[in-house]
């Protein structure tokens, strides 16, 4: 599969999200949200149109890997976001969903790159020490990468929503996809560069929403710790919180 082909399969994980997290009551239907989706959705589908080379199995496997995607940070958000499960630093969800899919990815690994890897001279069969420690080194930083990578996403699960995250990272996607145009020397046509254009004003669109409905909800926040009556008492001018207990004070002298 190409890679525009990949990249655009691999992001229609938004819609899966989207759907989810509105069967699951996490989102709420809003049109401004379909639009932000739709314009996505069909920026990159402009952005790749006659970019591509089908490819049937690998299509079928990047959908369906795109479909467990949605389901995964749907129900990831679902974890993190309730108090009561006391899951909401991602280091706690991380030490509780890391080794399930260390367990899960071991097969497929066994199955796949066990064999070469067993063999390999790089790392059981080695001849000198610096191969080794070389080796071993790149494991070390990409594992520190990994780490990273994932840590930031639950962070920002945590925090926003696994839509906000899918919208990060088909940014990532359309990055990876204009790097490739210039380094693989792809063409792109008039309607590819509309669908780049529309595709980052409904992820801008996205970004300017959720800074607006924050907004909204400190204030709103704010109001309502106003309202209370013992921080009312505190705002109060000193002169007038004396002037009202001298007036309490005097009808239960008389």
């Amino acid at each position: 599969v190409t890679v525009s082909l990949y990249t655009m399969t691999k992001s229609s994980a938004i819609l899966f999200i989207l759907l989810f997290s509105l069967l699951f009551k996490l989102e709420e239907m809003r049109v401004t949200l379909l639009l932000v989706v739709l314009l996505i959705a069909g920026g990159l589908f402009m952005f790749t149109y006659k970019s591509t080379q089908f490819n049937a199995q690998g299509f079928v496997l990047v959908l369906c890997a795109s479909f467990l995607g949605g389901i995964r940070w749907t129900l990831t958000q679902i974890l993190m976001q309730k108090a009561e499960l006391g899951l909401q630093n991602p280091i706690d969800i991380m030490f509780h969903l890391q080794p399930l899919m260390f367990l899960g990815l071991l097969p497929l690994f066994a199955v796949f790159e066990g064999l070469p890897l067993s063999i390999s001279e790089k790392l059981f069969r080695f001849h000198e020490a610096g191969m080794l420690f070389s080796l071993v080194g790149k494991l070390f930083l990409g594992g520190i990468l990994a780490f990273g990578l994932g840590f930031s996403e639950f962070l920002l699960v945590s925090r926003t929503s696994s839509l906000t995250l899918s919208i990060a990272g088909i940014f990532k996607e359309i990055c990876i996809l204009f790097l490739a145009t210039h380094l693989l020397g792809d063409r792109l046509s008039l309607l590819n560069w509309l669908g780049f254009a529309v595709c980052l004003l409904g992820i801008s669109l996205h970004v300017v929403l959720k800074a607006m409905n924050s907004k909204g909800d400190c204030f709103k926040s704010l109001s309502l710790s106003l309202s209370d009556p013992d921080l009312q008492l505190l705002l109060r001018h000193p002169q007038q919180a004396e002037e009202e207990e001298e007036v309490v004070e005097t009808p239960q002298q008389h």
